[in-house]
């Protein structure tokens, strides 16, 4: 993991996922910047980050979109 400051994230706008819990559980937020995805805690968002390359990200999602 990353810390959030670290490498410029602390200016990039993260989205919460739409399939996240409305009750304050299960919460991801993803931010994008030049190649590279990062995936955090909502509920800690100081707590680190996740970071990957974008084409990582989309063969995630595909794989994903496959099931």
């Amino acid at each position: 993991m990353t810390a959030p400051r670290a490498g410029g994230w602390a200016t990039v706008s993260f989205r919460k996922s739409s399939r996240s819990d409305t009750n304050g559980g299960d919460c991801v937020e993803v931010g994008f910047r030049s190649g590279q995805v990062a995936v955090r805690d909502s509920k800690c968002p100081g707590g680190g980050l996740v970071v990957l390359p974008a084409g990582a990200w989309v063969a995630m999602l595909a794989s994903l979109s496959e099931r």
